[in-house]
């Protein structure tokens, strides 16, 4: 089962950083998942669309400068990191699951993940993620031959059959939804499953029992060390 780091290993470093992006891979981590917005011209790892929660600063994250959002303290005295710091910090130790947050990321990012491989990152090493699926597939556009993988929070009625059609590598849902059988339809679909957010060690056993791919978490310890 795939353990993903999600933001990091925010569970012991403030999200979303440097810190604990590293703390995560110390932790067993075999992906980190990171999330990421277009401000300023530049690509900023940062979850929400305002300051307040994880930063000394405020107001709306897109409509600040690129100056002022690296002036901020985002915890621990960490600064908030480019996406192209990320991949340096990671060194290739790991995969990188990148989560577009906001409008107009799809370009930027293709952009600099097409460097990336150049500089001789693993295409098998990175998946891009979103929970806004226009966006990812206008990626997957730019860029077929990476992996995406829609979120959800709930089921749909047809279960995985619109990840299907995205030509999705893998669906990523939500704890408090996930069952067996939406398990099952996605594998039947050659799909596979990664499961967010899951920090307690009795659901990292439900969902091995479920047979689900890979788990999102704070906690990267609580998970076997391990996983492709």
């Amino acid at each position: 089962m795939r353990v993903i780091g999600h933001r990091g290993a925010m569970g012991h470093a403030p999200e979303n950083t440097l810190l604990s992006v590293e703390k995560a891979l110390e932790l067993g981590a075999s992906w980190v998942e990171v999330d990421v917005q277009a401000v300023d011209g530049h690509l900023v790892v940062f979850h929400d669309i305002r300051l307040e929660r994880v930063t000394s600063g405020r107001g709306y994250v897109a409509e600040q400068s690129f100056s002022y959002l690296r002036s901020l303290d985002a915890g621990a005295g960490q600064k908030i990191p480019t996406l192209g710091e990320v991949f340096e910090q990671i060194d290739h130790r790991a995969g990188i699951n990148i989560e577009l947050k906001g409008p107009n990321t799809a370009a930027p990012v293709a952009e600099l993940i097409g460097r990336r491989l150049e500089l001789g990152w693993d295409r098998e090493r990175i998946l891009v993620s979103s929970f806004n699926h226009p966006e990812l597939m206008a990626f997957k556009t730019i860029c077929p031959n990476i992996a995406i993988g829609p979120l959800i929070a709930g089921i749909p009625l047809e279960y995985a059959a619109f990840a299907q059609a995205m030509g999705a590598f893998s669906v990523h849902i939500c704890l408090d939804f996930i069952d067996s059988e939406f398990v099952k339809d996605s594998h039947r679909r050659n799909l596979k499953v990664f499961v967010y957010t899951v920090n307690h060690p009795e659901d990292i056993a439900r969902m091995r029992a479920m047979g689900v791919n890979g788990v999102f978490t704070d906690f990267p310890e609580n998970c076997a060390a391990g996983g492709s």
